[in-house]
């Protein structure tokens, strides 16, 4: 099939990369001339295990080519996928501007009948504001189609070409066809295509990214009162993550969810209750305690060193929101780095993929380290914001000598108490005992 992608984003560039890994010829469209020109060279412009491989043997053998020119790259196209930003306005609601736009484009350039296909995460209704923004000025037929995303970073390639589901909001019989034949080569183990309304299609992404979002900030909540009752959370999350109604997956206590996703999606959803006069209470809290959460370990900080950050230097290992991605948006470090700033501390940060992404966003506020080692020499305390498998286990004699405390405040859990408790360390983490061996 030919297939046009319009957005090189993260879903954009993984969306077009998988499709032309099964065979089809796509297009992948985007304004940004110095990026379409990078691809063009074979030069990836996001982080991604596995990305790079398929997305190099599919530029190669001509099945994944880059424009800035929409008529160029959707000619004969049976599918366009808007794989375009959704940024969260001042008041919480996506903003549709690009989505729009392009459709607005679509309708004057469109010469034949497609599937085009809503990527983005979108409220509510936009798959009927995007089809009437075509019609003003379309000549042809076509369909809009509903298609959410359910990419994890770190793991987006396994995400898409095996997929838990593909669901699609369409009404169409025609759009129905073509997109069975377009998934039909992911899904041949036999996991569900579901095929329902554009409106059900756009709630369920919401609705899914939401749950996800609450049931972590609950395991937080319980971790918070863990600490205060003399419960250990990680005992807890074992005893209910068995259950099978629960599930083991997100019940992993931290400092908060971050990302492109959570914090944008549950706002969103937020937004379009209150637009249908709906008090949805569980978002409010969720949102309330995820705002916390990331800068919990602060106070905690202050009290170890008598209430005083000013000239202590502090190391942070993690900068994205995540491990395996150098996405930064709404990461908890960027929170916590601002914190200790305020406070007079001075801040030397590591992280094995994110480090250019928050010069971008900080500058030289603080300082960038090489290694994770550099980053806690001489550092007065080390925190932990990101769970890269480097950090689990690391060299304990050498991040000993190296910090002038042996002091470790672990936003992720990494580590067990009883070895802290051996190796001679302070230790704070997220609900489970202090450790304070000095």
């Amino acid at each position: 099939m030919k297939i046009a992608v319009v957005g090189t984003g993260y879903v954009g560039l993984v969306t077009g990369t998988c499709f032309a890994e099964t065979g089809n010829y796509v297009s992948c469209i985007d304004i940004d001339a110095k990026k379409i020109e990078s691809l063009r060279k074979g030069k990836i412009t996001i982080y991604e295990p596995g990305l790079e491989v398929l997305f190099e043997r599919n530029r190669k053998e001509g099945r994944l080519t880059f424009t800035t020119d929409l008529v160029e790259g959707i000619k004969d196209a049976e599918v366009i996928f808007l794989a375009l930003p959704t940024p969260p306005g001042e008041d919480g609601s996506a903003d549709l501007k690009y989505i729009i736009g392009v459709a607005e484009n679509l309708g004057k350039v469109l010469d034949h009948y497609a599937v085009i296909v809503d990527k983005s995460t979108v409220p509510v209704g936009t798959a009927e504001k995007v089809s009437a923004k075509i019609a003003e000025n379309a000549k042809v037929d076509y369909d809009v189609v509903s298609n959410p995303e359910f990419l994890r970073e770190g793991v987006a390639v396994d995400d898409f070409m095996k997929p838990d589901r593909v669901v699609i909001g369409t009404k169409s019989d025609r759009a129905k066809a073509i997109m069975e034949r377009l998934y039909a080569p992911l899904v041949r183990q036999g996991n569900p295509v579901i095929f329902m309304d554009e409106r059900s299609a756009e709630m369920t992404k919401y609705a899914a990214n939401s749950f996800l979002a609450m049931k972590i900030t609950f395991m937080n909540e319980i971790a918070n009162l863990c600490e205060l009752a003399g419960a250990d959370v990680d005992n807890v999350r074992k005893g209910i993550g068995t259950d099978s109604r629960i599930g083991k997956r997100f019940l992993f206590p931290g400092i908060g969810y971050g990302g492109s996703c959570f914090p944008k999606d549950v706002q969103a959803l937020g937004k379009t209750a209150k637009e249908y006069g709906y008090d949805f209470k569980i978002l409010k809290s969720v949102m309330f305690v995820n705002d916390r959460q990331k800068t919990k370990l602060i106070p905690q900080l202050k009290a170890h060193f008598g209430g005083d950050l000013k000239g202590k230097t502090i190391a942070i290992w993690g900068l994205a929101f995540k491990p395996h991605t150098d996405d930064i948006r709404e990461a908890p470090a960027l929170y916590n780095i601002k914190a200790l700033k305020r406070a007079g501390a001075k801040v030397v940060v590591f992280d094995p993929e994110a480090v250019a992404n928050v010069r971008k966003e900080i500058g030289k506020k603080v300082k960038y380290a090489a290694s994770q080692y550099e980053a806690v020499q001489g550092a007065d305390a080390l925190m932990i914001m990101t769970e890269w498998p480097e950090f689990r286990t690391p060299d304990f004699d050498k991040l000993s000598s190296a910090l002038k405390n042996k002091v470790i405040f672990d936003g992720r859990n990494l580590y067990e108490l009883k070895d802290m408790a051996k190796l001679g360390y302070d230790y704070y983490s997220i609900g489970r005992d202090t450790i304070k061996a000095s």
